[in-house]
């Protein structure tokens, strides 16, 4: 990305604090428009403050809650006491000395003895044992409901301070800005060095960024606040409400609405509340909720409907996994609503060899069949994904890091931030279909050798460098046909988030007849999954080589 930036090296005893302002000036520079006056305000009034003060900041920040006590605070590296940086943070506004807190936050700061000491004259009539847990306390306390007090209120003979961080959403907000989404955390990036990984350089420029508009922003942290409620355990009855309506025009937040939907349909559904679930699911894009929708109007016993919806989703299904649960559904409703069952898909059969073996003392079931297949003139590699994933990630490569809105944030990104999003290939439509022309004729060859010579070591998601050495690429070259590869990059994407997995373990070539064929193993008692199954089938209708070899091992002497 244009305007790259570094970060700090783990023998600088700051370094958070460095990669932390790094964050900071990355979103200001890119996203300064975005932020309100008084955000950009507090901001620029970051940068007045020690180096202590900020360093000690960035360590509240990082950890659990907005509430601390002094006498945990404990970072020699500041250069100064905390007490002297806290002083700074609370003339400036940044903490909060001596805050109210509710007696529930209290339990959740003191420890069991520290309990009975503090609150020794409300437990005094509690009638609990001396030797009371902290729980059996606490739950005497709420009875009581008492009124927030001031910490030193509430222990009024402590030696210890007590402050609350205040600003969090703003933080959160550069968080936000920084990931493109909060399920990152701050350590993520600032107490790691990326360093000594190489990543992709995509331009990053206004049109690229995924938030447009505040409002854009301010909608992804409602969302976040429905999701954190939901897994706080408040009603999903409650929070329905709050929930955006549905905005198109931003797929990327609505891709993530869905997601929520989805949750609150699952809580709702356990609750109970089925009319509720059944209105979540039939408002989300997400992949799963039609099918589940569908399935609870079964249970319901409304099997017309769920038959009509069913009927219009088998045109269209989102993937796989949706296409197969579709199938199933439709068989068992078909009784119900006086309907032919759909017909079922003539399923190829797959070849099979069988091998007894040595069972190795620390190797796997994969590695024995390796080595025993293993020849000079048909080598074995154990690949499983990593080959046809890393063939399509170099030559896909400019689709892969199309600098798109929503793709990419920052400069250490693997991959796009949309890469599992149902409109991540039709967004790139044109650029896959460039790439994939490319096999029509040997200019895919050339391509996909310069790609690994240009990026070689660069980090990418579809790549695995050390298991795509120079020998192995030529092999792959050589021996796998440029229509078999044009149908298994078509497949991938198919359903990129499913089928990048699921593929055979071990590729075995065939050099002086330019083939290959492709070998699944099973050792004793493992048995093949769904899209281990659904990966075979398709190889098989396209007349691609391929086998399940079954282990058993030779019985010990």
């Amino acid at each position: 990305m244009n305007g790259r930036i570094t970060t700090a090296s783990l023998d600088d005893p700051l370094y958070y604090l460095a990669n932390f302002e790094t964050v900071v000036h990355w979103v200001a520079t890119h996203h300064g428009d975005l932020l309100t006056y008084d955000e950009r305000t507090r901001l620029d009034r970051l940068q007045s403050l020690s180096q202590a003060a900020r360093a000690l900041l960035v360590r509240l920040v990082m950890r659990s809650g907005e509430l601390f006590r002094l006498s945990k605070l404990n970072y020699p590296e500041l250069g100064a006491p905390e007490s002297d940086a806290l002083d700074e943070l609370a003339a400036d506004g940044w903490t909060e000395d001596d805050p109210e807190l509710a007696i529930d936050d209290l339990f959740c700061l003191l420890t069991v003895a520290e309990c009975r000491h503090a609150l020794a004259p409300i437990l005094a009539d509690s009638g609990l044992p001396r030797a009371a847990s902290k729980k059996a306390m606490l739950t005497y306390c709420l009875e009581l409901a008492p009124a927030p007090r001031r910490f030193t209120d509430w222990w009024p003979d402590t030696d210890d301070r007590l402050v609350a961080l205040h600003d969090m959403a703003l933080f959160d907000c550069i968080r936000l800005m920084f990931f493109g989404n909060l399920r990152q955390s701050w350590s993520d990036f600032v107490l790691v060095e990326l360093g000594h990984h190489q990543y992709e350089t995509v331009p990053f420029t206004p049109d690229s960024r995924a938030f447009q508009q505040r409002e854009a922003v301010d909608r992804y942290l409602l969302m976040q606040a429905c999701r954190d409620r939901l897994e706080d355990g408040e009603s999903p009855a409650d929070i329905w409400p709050d929930i955006p309506v549905r905005d198109d025009s931003n797929p990327w937040l609505e891709s993530r609405r869905g997601r929520l939907l989805m949750e609150l349909g699952r809580q709702a559904d356990r609750q109970g509340d089925a009319e509720l679930a059944l209105a979540a699911w039939s408002d989300s894009g997400h992949r799963e909720a039609r099918l589940r929708h569908l399935r609870l109007l079964e249970r319901q016993g409304r099997h017309q409907e769920a038959w009509d919806i069913a009927l219009s989703a088998q045109a269209e299904p989102r993937g796989d996994g949706e296409a197969q649960g579709l199938e199933r559904l439709m068989r068992r409703l078909a009784r119900k609503v006086d309907q032919a069952p759909p017909e079922r898909p003539k399923r190829p059969s797959i070849p099979e060899m069988h091998l007894t073996l040595p069972q190795p003392a620390a190797a796997s079931v994969e590695w024995a069949v390796l080595q025993d297949l293993d020849s000079e003139r048909t080598p074995v590699c154990y690949v499983e994904n990593t080959l046809i994933n890393g063939l399509f990630g170099l030559l896909c490569w400019p689709a892969l890091f199309a600098p798109l809105p929503g793709a990419f944030f920052h400069p250490f990104h693997i991959a796009p931030a949309d890469l599992h999003r149902e409109d991540f290939v039709s967004r790139r439509q044109a650029l896959f279909d460039e790439c994939l022309a490319a096999l029509d004729s040997d200019e895919y060859k050339d391509r996909i050798r310069q790609t690994w010579r240009e990026k070689h070591g660069i980090t990418s998601a579809f790549v695995a460098w050390p298991a795509l050495s120079e020998p192995v690429l030529e092999l792959a070259l050589h021996c796998i046909p440029a229509g078999d590869l044009k149908l298994i990059f078509h497949r991938l994407l198919r359903d990129l988030r499913d089928h990048r997995s699921g593929l055979p373990d071990l590729i075995r070539f065939h050099p002086e007849q330019a083939r290959y064929d492709l070998i699944e193993v099973k050792g004793p008692g493992d048995r093949l999954q769904d899209h281990q199954i659904r990966w075979l089938e398709f190889c098989r209708v396209h007349d691609i080589a391929v086998s399940v070899c079954y282990v058993r091992w030779q019985e010990a002497d």
